[in-house]
This record gives structure tokens, C-alpha cells and sequence, in this order.
């Protein structure tokens, strides 16, 4: 089971910043995600950066008990 931390504005679209979910590869893990938080936390997903044990993934990277799967949105300011 992964741990998925969610930032920003994906944090705020799932009500949490951190959870544990099953799923064999960042994708599975992604879309297990989606199911649960909805329409609003996909459209999140599709502009951040996905990352796995602190290095840039992609969906097809495996994933193992213990890993975790961070959701980076772009930062907005000035």
C-alpha cells in the first residue's frame, strides 16, 4: 500500500493531505485516487507533477508497500 501526499490544491480537493492507497503502479495508485475524490481532484492531477520517493514519475513506475506517490500542483503567486 502507497502513501499518497497531496499538496495545494489537490490537499483541498480530497479533504487531506495524506492517505494510504493500493495500487501497483503510480497510475493505479492515481486513478484508485480519482475514484475516491472525484471530477475536481482529476482535473488537479492533470496539471501537477507526480512524483515517487522524492524523484519525478511517471504512471507506468511500479510501486511497492511503503512508497510514496506525491501530487505536486503548480505554484501560483507573484
Amino acid at each position: 500500500m502507497a502513501r499518497l501526499r497531496l499538496f495545494a490544491q489537490a490537499r483541498e480537493s480530497a479533504g487531506t493531505g495524506e492517505v494510504r492507497i493500493d495500487g501497483g503502479t503510480v497510475g493505479e495508485v492515481l486513478d484508485s485516487a480519482v475514484e475516491r475524490y472525484g471530477s475536481q481532484f482529476a482535473a488537479v492531477i492533470g496539471i501537477s507533477a507526480i512524483w515517487l520517493n522524492g524523484e519525478p514519475a511517471s504512471r507506468d513506475l511500479s510501486v511497492g508497500d511503503g512508497d510514496e506517490v506525491a501530487v505536486l500542483p503548480p505554484v501560483s503567486g507573484g
